[in-house]
């Protein structure tokens, strides 16, 4: 810009008309000052005369430059989101928004929904603004309402259809669930929305953690939740080492949550040197747990691993307490019973069930905030706890969306600054997933360090094993911790 503005000045020197030299321009567009026809004759008399065509040639000269350094001025600021498509970037004009999306579960399966959107909108609240690069504005965060996956993979699919319709929404916390980001995960990444999950585990959605992609991952989706080969792993060797239990069963409900967290445990689990007699398989849903419970009473376990939901898992436990040659067995459930509803059921006293860290002790580099200053803000705003210790996976998963934005967010103007050019923040959708892994590079969260691998896993890898001794006590948060495990390759 300032070559062009130079050019013009030592063009407007040069330019001579015979009679009249023009030192500066026509128009003088820094101060809006023009020369009148009246301004020009008196020139043209001081000069002694002159050819009037010469002066006309001389300022219609000058009057194109003009117009060609007003062109390129225009341009400046606008060539980035020019050469893009709406589906490619988020280009919001003056005092518009940063939209973040978000897919949760509300019914169905797991209804962890209302602590985890409460944290999300909290993140953005602490977060405060974006701005971009080049520019002064700053940017509100708006959390869009979220939108119910039920939980189930036809609930992913069309959560994910439903969100990318809004092509304002920069990117999405979700979902809470496996199944349902199996399905949404693939129709959010063809649109180039980055999604990061609080909260599903499923290997399948990532990779096996030597390298090799899973099934149904798909560019684009991150997770700070801790991918299940950590659960798995953490479980066997509890249950192995510290346990002494030789000999277990496993039970799952067929989604790619509790079925792939059921095998993996079954690897971990064996690999030690024990065995996984039976592992059987109920339907979402179900309420009668009779067929499962009778072929565990045949291979009489020492214990059984119970990855499944709470929907599922009240009737299973309170029909378990039942069979007599389940009364030694000890149970073991997985991350998505570690919930109020559950906890508070007679018949979990006694169990074990491993799952996140429930009273987080980090502090978000996104936001400033520490766990407990977060947490204290959320009772203080809602009346009671978190439902479910995810809820700080959630506020680090929206910070982390919102650093990632943060990186990848640049100025554009949309016209000349100094005659009323507006500032526009454009945000390209692949340079916001660059800005995602980015960003985790050195961000640490309530839930500790953040780091992203090349597959999306960006979990701390560390997670608790609790012992759930009294029915009474209900909230997660004071629920003994019986071990903790780290994962060595974190």
């Amino acid at each position: 810009m300032s070559l062009a503005i130079l050019a013009w000045f030592r063009l407007g020197m040069q330019l001579e008309t015979g009679f009249l030299q023009f030192s500066r321009p026509v128009v003088d567009i820094r101060r809006g000052r023009d020369y009148t026809v009246g301004a020009v004759e008196t020139l043209c008399a001081k000069a002694g005369g002159g050819d009037m065509s010469k002066i006309i040639l001389g300022l219609a000269a000058a009057a194109i430059l003009t117009a060609a350094v007003l062109v390129a001025l225009a341009a400046c600021g606008g060539s980035g989101a020019s050469s893009l498509s709406s589906a490619e970037m988020v280009l919001l004009r003056s005092r518009e928004p940063v939209r973040i999306g978000a897919i949760l579960s509300f019914s169905g399966s797991s209804y962890l929904g209302d602590s985890l959107y409460r944290s999300v909108e909290m993140a953005a609240a602490d977060f405060g603004s974006v701005s971009g690069r080049g520019g002064a504005a700053r940017r509100a965060v708006l959390v869009e309402p979220p939108i119910d996956s039920n939980c189930s993979a036809d609930g992913g699919r069309a959560a994910a259809l439903q969100t990318t319709v809004n092509l304002d929404v920069i990117g999405v916390v979700g979902t809470t669930c496996s199944a349902a980001a199996v399905t949404a995960s693939p129709v959010l990444s063809e649109a180039g929305v980055p999604m990061i999950a609080p909260s599903n585990t499923s290997p399948a959605l990532t990779s096996d953690l030597m390298g090799n992609p899973g099934a149904d991952y798909h560019p684009g989706y991150f997770r700070v939740s801790n991918n299940d080969l950590y659960q798995a792993e953490a479980v066997a060797r509890f249950a192995y080492d510290n346990l002494g239990l030789r000999r277990m069963a496993a039970l799952h409900d067929g989604d790619p949550y509790t079925s792939g967290l059921a095998a993996a445990f079954a690897d971990s689990f064996e690999s030690l040197g024990g065995v996984v007699a039976a592992t059987e398989r109920i339907e979402k849903g179900d309420r009668d747990m009779s067929a499962a419970l009778s072929r565990f009473a045949d291979v009489a376990p020492d214990g059984v691993f119970l990855p499944i939901f709470v929907t599922e898992g009240i009737p299973f436990m309170r029909q378990a307490r039942t069979v007599e040659t389940l009364s030694d067995a000890v149970f073991i459930g997985g991350g998505a019973l570690l919930a109020a509803d559950f906890l508070a059921v007679p018949e979990t006293a006694g169990m074990y069930i491993a799952g996140p860290e429930a009273t987080y002790t980090g502090r978000n580099s996104a936001t400033g905030k520490s766990a407990s200053e977060v947490l204290a803000a959320y009772e203080a705003m809602y009346g009671e706890p978190p439902a479910s210790p995810y809820w700080g996976l959630a506020y680090d998963a929206a910070a982390l969306l919102l650093a990632g934005a943060q990186r990848a967010a640049r100025t554009e103007i949309n016209g000349i600054p100094w005659m009323g050019g507006v500032e526009r923040l454009l945000i390209v959708r692949s340079e916001l997933r660059e800005g995602i892994a980015a960003a985790s590079a050195d961000m640490t969260g309530l839930s500790g360090r953040i780091r992203c691998d090349d597959f999306g896993d960006c979990g701390s890898g560390r997670l608790n094993i609790y012992h759930h001794a009294d029915a009474a006590v209900s909230d997660p948060a004071l629920i003994q911790v019986a071990h903790r495990y780290e994962y060595e390759g974190k």
